[in-house]
């Protein structure tokens, strides 16, 4: 027994024996039971939130899962969101669609699949929904709207789910309707009837992924209310709202968190899955998202339950947020219910408890102060959390429980030694009653439950920058995933082809598929670009061989210190060199091409490889042409440092092989 247990028994005896005032709550199940409990998630996409966690080698890559997905070890997560891929910008990158085209169907693109069966080898009864976050361009006719014609939209939607079953044995148990986005109403009834037509009566819908408005809706369209089975909301700020209470629906905080993963943020995230159900009576919560798998310099770097960023050197960080979701994960299954007698804390702070209805208890505490609980959103409103002692008189069914397993983390903001996910001595109780000595900013968990356990793994590798020389060719047989590694497509999808205009054996090269702007809220670039590499990069010379497939009007670039991603792709600056298929090249300080650095003849033509290098060395950049000086001394004032990328003129087709970046 070390020092700290010692210590926090003689608390509990102290204040069992009344030498410090303290108020007192009651655990009971005599008047009845709460709603029932859902479970706790996390969301991979929205986008390409897990890019990078594919390209991990093994141990390093099953090591993460468990720590997301594996029961008694780490996060133990009981739910998985994923994002039913749109080819379109969706926050930190595009995911490709299972139909690119009406007349397409592919269940193997991305890594949703994937990372499904993985976590239902972990845990079989994990919870599994999909969400589009964007569609290809032809369901919406043209339009950036995807309701001008339900049929196909839901037909879209319904393929994805087939497509889970038939091809990868995965039951999609909920669908959502379209990411924080203006609903209709007709086409979630659309939907529920080809769910109900091709017998999947079971898959239930989520609406509308967004705020509660939904509910007045619902309130007075009874096919509507039938239909939606699940009032979700987004960073609900752990309240609802009346009208959707009275819709009686079980209700969901569909995605929350979203803030950096340091210790803060496992503060928000201990606060909020409290509070979601104490205030707002939701009884699941999802976080976005499910692991920070993506370029750290893309919008919202960290906002993972995880950090998972660094393939190349197989460094991982399990983060406060894995042990804070532990403390309800590991004591609790979907299908327990919580006890009516759940609430706030005299001198701040929350109580949940809930049951499995066959004698097993399980109460989770917290005390987050209010500047060490902050989320990204909504704002939060001041509040007061001050040390307590709390006693807890166990009441109903629950009055004989003698002992209760105690596990506690404490984030000790003044000292900077957290201590996450800890074992305490087993707790005696008398009379149904215990103490405890609440500090600021701690969680606890008390449960019959004995099968709790804060998984390891030896540490991974140091954490590195990317390689400094990297290349890839794309021959990869039978690749196991369309998209070649640690490329972040921002705008349109790069997958690997078949190289057809090679005589010899056939090999691979990444070619970008779209040729219609997808429907999506997020702002794509009116070019499609695909990134890699170190953001801090300044000095580097980027080679590739391109290949364009639209005559006279095709374009291609390869490009160095490219700013910014996710969102803000658009607006990125770098310095880009372009050719195009009517013989001409232009180099360019933004991706958007707007200020121009040369231009002149260049020659190259439509359906003929041509090999591009672009070197930039302080404030001046040149390229070469196949081997021959193209354009030199271009003089680059910003910025100073970017990722590599390579991308097209335009939703078009063109392929690209042979990539190379060797930097300073």
């Amino acid at each position: 027994m070390d020092g700290t247990v010692l210590t926090v028994t003689v608390l509990f005896l102290t204040s069992s024996l009344g030498l410090c005032s303290s108020d007192t709550y009651v655990l009971d199940d005599n008047a009845g039971l709460g709603r029932v409990f859902d479970g706790i998630g996390g969301l991979s996409g929205g986008g390409a939130t897990s890019r990078l966690l594919v390209n991990y080698e093994e141990p390093y890559r099953s090591q993460i899962l468990d720590y997301l997905f594996k029961p008694n070890f780490g996060a133990s997560l009981h739910i998985l969101k994923v994002e039913i891929g749109g080819d379109a910008q969706t926050t930190d990158g595009t995911e490709p669609s299972h139909m690119h085209y009406e007349n397409d169907e592919n269940y193997f693109r991305g890594y949703e699949w994937w990372l499904m069966k993985e976590a239902k080898k972990r845990n079989p009864n994990i919870t599994l929904i999909g969400l589009p976050w964007a569609f290809p361009g032809w369901v919406g006719h043209g339009k950036n709207w995807p309701y001008d014609f339900p049929d196909i939209t839901a037909a879209y939607v319904v393929n994805w789910i087939l497509g889970a079953k038939q091809y990868h044995d995965l039951d999609i148990q909920y669908v959502g309707i379209w990411n924080e986005r203006n609903y209709d109403t007709k086409y979630i009834k659309v939907l529920r009837d080809m769910l109900d037509k091709v017998g999947l009566t079971g898959v239930g819908i989520i609406a509308a992924d967004g705020d509660w408005s939904i509910a007045n809706s619902m309130i007075v369209d009874p096919r509507l209310n039938d239909s939606v089975e699940v009032i979700g909301a987004h960073y609900p700020g752990t309240t609802t709202v009346s009208e959707a209470l009275k819709t009686q629906k079980t209700l969901w905080s569909s995605e929350d968190y979203s803030t950096f993963n340091d210790e803060v943020g496992g503060g928000c995230w201990a606060r909020i899955l409290n509070q979601n159900y104490v205030n707002g009576h939701m009884t699941a919560t999802i976080s976005w998202n499910l692991v920070a798998s993506y370029y750290e310099d893309l919008p919202f770097g960290r906002d993972g339950l995880m950090t998972a960023e660094e393939p190349w050197s197989g460094n991982y960080v399990v983060e406060s947020p894995i042990w804070i979701t532990a403390h309800t994960t590991q004591f609790t299954q979907p299908g327990w219910t919580y006890l009516q007698t759940v609430g706030h804390l005299a001198q701040g702070g929350s109580y949940v408890a809930l049951t499995d209805g066959k004698g097993n208890l399980t109460v989770v505490i917290e005390t987050m102060t209010h500047d060490h609980s902050v989320c990204i959103r909504p704002p939060l409103l001041p509040f007061n959390v001050t040390s307590q002692n709390a006693t807890f008189q166990l009441k109903g069914s629950f009055a004989s429980i003698k002992e209760l397993q105690v596990w506690r983390s404490q984030f000790n903001f003044k000292t900077k030694k957290p201590s996450f996910f800890k074992k305490l001595t087993p707790l005696k109780l008398s009379n149904g009653s215990f103490t405890l000595n609440l500090a600021e900013d701690e969680v606890y968990t008390l449960t019959t439950i004995t099968t709790g356990q804060k998984g390891s793994y030896p540490d991974p590798p140091p954490s590195a920058r990317f390689p400094k020389v990297y290349k890839d060719n794309f021959n990869v047989r039978n690749p196991p995933f369309s998209e070649a590694p640690d490329f972040a497509d921002q705008t349109g999808v790069f997958e690997y082809y078949i190289n057809l205009t090679d005589p010899g054996p056939y090999t691979f090269t990444l070619r970008q598929v779209l040729t219609e702007r997808p429907i999506t809220w997020a702002t794509d670039a009116d070019q499609t670009i695909s990134v890699i590499g170190d953001y801090q990069w300044q000095n580097l010379t980027v080679t590739c061989d391109i290949f364009m497939e639209s005559v006279k009007t095709g374009g291609v670039f390869i490009a160095a210190r490219v700013d910014k991603g996710g969102q803000s792709i658009r607006s990125a600056r770098g310095v880009f060199f372009w050719v195009f298929a009517d013989g001409t090249y232009k180099v360019t300080n933004d991706l958007a091409g707007q200020t121009v650095l040369a231009e002149g003849q260049s020659g190259t033509r439509a359906y003929g490889w041509h090999t591009l290098s672009l070197t930039v060395k302080g404030q001046l950049a040149s390229g070469l042409l196949n081997g021959y000086p193209l354009w030199k001394n271009a003089v680059v004032l910003n910025p100073n440092n970017g990722w590599a990328a390579i991308g097209t003129h335009s939703f078009e087709l063109a392929q690209f092989d042979n990539f190379a970046v060797v930097a300073e």
